[in-house]
């Protein structure tokens, strides 16, 4: 069987030590070398050098399968640049954090190599995504009424169900982007992370009951790894809590789709980068004119 599926393409990618890339046909079916990201003229460009995202990005780069494999992961490269090349372009800024402050993980193997826009912000970046802030120095100093932060972006890639979604400072932000009518904004795996908002609650108060979202669907996990994109089965699936919790996700496949609920803006996949960036660039433009 193991032969078969390297005949095929399927077999996912040993790295040794019990750690796995996607197969050889996952990476031709879902990775492209460039994005489809084109440079915007803003009208109305931000020129307070101070507006700033907050991007809480997960340091965890290996995902237990339930099978006991190891999947490398990170974030997701095309879901978190290419929403930051909107956002430079409008003229803010972004802040990068983990958990701990250890350095932001990245799904290297989806990187689009020959967009040079990616790559030029990424190497833009690199410092900073070896030296985030901490998450827990941001939530005690860093989050106040006139904080600079217009929002915090939650990237996708399978490493934001890891830690995010447990964690209380996260669930601080979260609380904090509601109470202060800042703007929240994941994509993909990334709502994984808003489950925070949901710890140590009773059950029934979940303060995002009722939003809509745009995010990774379950059922497509389910096939991943009958395509070695996953070494095996996803140890708990996002979205089913998310609906449990009372939140409703509008889109059953992964097809570009985002959405917009009050300043909760979302999008399914990488293909919803470029279009939530965009949006999202232009939503934060009008909130800073507006007042």
């Amino acid at each position: 069987m193991k032969t078969i599926r390297k005949l095929l393409g399927t077999a996912p990618t040993s790295r040794g030590d019990n750690r796995y890339a996607p197969s050889s046909l996952a990476i031709k079916l879902s990775v492209k070398r460039t994005t489809d990201y084109k440079p915007v003229r803003y009208k109305n460009r931000n020129e307070n050098q101070n507006r700033k995202i907050l991007v809480i990005g997960t340091e965890e780069g290996l995902l237990p399968m339930q099978n006991g494999k190891q999947f490398e992961t990170g974030n997701h490269p095309v879901e978190l640049f290419v929403p930051l090349l909107h956002w430079e372009q409008a003229g803010f800024g972004f802040d990068f954090a983990t958990p701990t402050g250890k350095p932001l993980q990245l799904e290297h193997w989806a990187m689009p190599e020959e967009d040079e826009d990616v790559m030029r912000i990424y190497r833009q970046n690199k410092a900073q995504l070896a030296r985030p802030l901490d998450l827990r120095d941001v939530v005690e100093s860093g989050l106040f009424e006139d904080s600079p932060y217009l929002g915090v972006f939650i990237p996708g890639g399978h490493g934001a169900i890891l830690g995010l979604p447990q964690n209380t400072d996260v669930k601080r932000v979260i609380e904090w982007a509601l109470a202060e009518d800042k703007y929240l904004v994941s994509i993909c795996h990334g709502p994984a992370a808003l489950l925070a908002a949901s710890m140590q609650e009773p059950q029934g108060n979940f303060a995002l009951k009722g939003y809509q979202l745009a995010a990774f669907p379950d059922s497509m996990d389910k096939l991943l790894p009958a395509l070695g994109y996953l070494p095996g089965k996803m140890p708990w699936l996002f979205g089913e809590k998310l609906k449990e919790r009372g939140m409703k996700i509008v889109n059953s496949t992964a097809s570009g789709k985002v959405c917009q609920d009050r300043k909760l803006l979302t999008g399914d996949s990488p293909m919803a980068a470029n279009k939530l960036g965009k949006l999202t660039a232009e939503v934060f433009l009008q909130e800073i004119h507006s007042k």
